[in-house]
């Protein structure tokens, strides 16, 4: 048997390996020429240790905002064992134990919604609720072509060409199209950056009233979803003001537009609440949803729908291939839904929304600390989620450049913590907020060791 105990590998051995033939996500390897890459091997909590012994407080649940239940999680992998044991795979159409009940499991915890079908990854979720809106809107519209999917600025879907194609990030598609035709942009909702240029509460909440205005400008016979994430994320920990989702419900309500909510990042308890749209009156369509599903101990995700979206794949039936025609290879392995599980279980079993809600109020309170530093501009957030958008100037909102926001994730970094932050994805170079996403587990001392740090780099930063 394969044995991967870290301490069985030379780290220099392991890192030669690592420059000659692995491909970094997100990375780009000129680096590498002249410092080593970070090779991971251990984690508990929300502590990590590198090849070389180096240990680091994760505040970004993964890099990727997923490890919700911190690592370590002994029961998960023991379910995921016994279930691989048992009954490893069998394609999607055919039911399985723990598809069953964990499907069960998540409709118990969102009031309104009906049906689960699973895949494997949030690009992938996004891609299946595309598909049936535009396979559904065919079979509930005959003779119009009701398809088109909108999507928000400064929101992110995912990677593959549809979901990039429904990505309010202009970087991020740079050299990937052309894109999937009847994808359409509305107006971001970041009350900081007033897309308006103007102030909240004397706004007329002109960011959702632009829906309406980009539905009659498409055509409202064109238009089938609009697609948002209820708390932007990677866009820059954007929460829109309380009367924005009902404004939006309405509009859509009004031309018969689905409302899709893209839970990836903000569902299960990064926010507080199982997931982020319920902290809004709004009661959506579709919700998707990945990352924090298993806690990244698994690879998992799924489409959820109301009765309504799926009763429409059930006219016909006497029609041939006029179902939903589709399949996720990966939706099958039992494993994965296993941890699924396990994961949600944890989560009740330990109060993690509780905790999430909790120790938020007392992150985003220690980080709005900060906010008397000279290139602190805005803190935001809700739970377990958190961002601290830095300025060069406050009075004008001028961002912080490249070079001293990069000298701040380094500092943070040399303090033993790992932070995120906004890419460079923004047409408007807007790549300048920090993000805070660790574990549920989370407790007031790591979270003390983390603003703590920052604050550190972020003096540094304003000298």
């Amino acid at each position: 048997m394969v044995n991967l105990d870290p301490k069985n590998f030379n780290a220099d051995e392991m890192i030669k390996m690592d420059k000659d033939h692995f491909w970094h996500h997100l990375t780009q390897h000129k680096v590498f020429e002249s410092k080593d890459p970070m090779i991971i091997t251990e984690g508990d909590g929300l502590i990590i240790k590198d090849i070389r012994g180096k240990e680091y407080v994760d505040a970004t649940s993964g890099g990727v905002w997923c490890v919700n239940v911190g690592y370590g999680r002994e029961s998960i992998a023991k379910v995921v064992y016994e279930q691989l044991k048992t009954m490893a795979y069998y394609a999607g159409s055919a039911g399985n134990i723990p598809a069953i009940l964990l499907a069960d499991k998540i409709i118990s915890k969102m009031p309104g919604m009906s049906k689960v079908y699973f895949s494997n990854s949030g690009s992938e979720a996004n891609e299946k609720a595309f598909k049936m809106v535009r396979q559904g809107n065919r079979k509930k519209y005959p003779g119009k072509d009701k398809t088109k999917i909108l999507y928000r600025d400064r929101d992110y879907h995912g990677t593959t060409i549809a979901a990039l194609s429904a990505t309010g990030q202009e970087q991020r598609r740079e050299d990937y199209g052309p894109f999937v035709p009847g994808f359409e942009k509305v107006p971001h909702a970041c009350c900081y950056r007033c897309p308006f240029g103007k102030e909240y509460p004397g706004c007329d909440i002109d960011c959702a009233k632009a829906l309406e205005d980009v539905i009659l400008k498409e055509g409202p016979d064109t238009v089938g979803a609009y697609i948002v994430e209820p708390i932007t994320a990677g866009g820059g920990i954007i929460m829109p003001v309380p009367e924005y989702y009902p404004m939006v419900q309405k509009i859509c309500q009004k031309y018969d537009v689905l409302l899709i909510m893209d839970e990836v990042v903000n569902g299960f308890g990064r926010t507080g609440k199982w997931f982020g749209y319920q902290h809004f009156d709004v009661d959506p369509d579709m919700v998707t949803m990945a990352k924090g599903m298993a806690s990244a101990y698994a690879a998992l995700s799924a489409t959820v729908t109301k009765q309504g979206v799926f009763d429409t794949f059930l006219e016909n039936a006497d029609k041939p291939m006029d179902f939903f025609r589709d399949i996720s290879t990966y939706g099958g392995c039992t494993g994965s839904l296993a941890a699924g599980l396990e994961n949600v279980h944890i989560m009740e079993e330990e109060n993690l929304l509780e905790n999430s809600t909790k120790m938020g109020e007392y992150l985003i309170g220690r980080l709005n600390e900060l906010a008397d530093l000279p290139i602190v501009g805005q803190v935001r957030g809700k739970g377990l989620f958190a961002g601290v958008e830095l300025v060069a100037d406050k009075a004008t909102k001028e961002p912080l450049d490249e070079a001293r926001m990069g000298k701040v994730m380094a500092d943070v970094t040399a303090e033993g913590v790992l932070i995120g932050r906004t890419n460079r994805s923004f047409h408007n170079n807007l790549n300048n907020t920090l993000t805070f996403a660790p574990a549920l587990v989370a407790d007031e001392a790591i979270l003390d060791r983390i603003v703590d740090a920052v604050r550190v780099a972020l003096e540094k930063a304003s000298k």
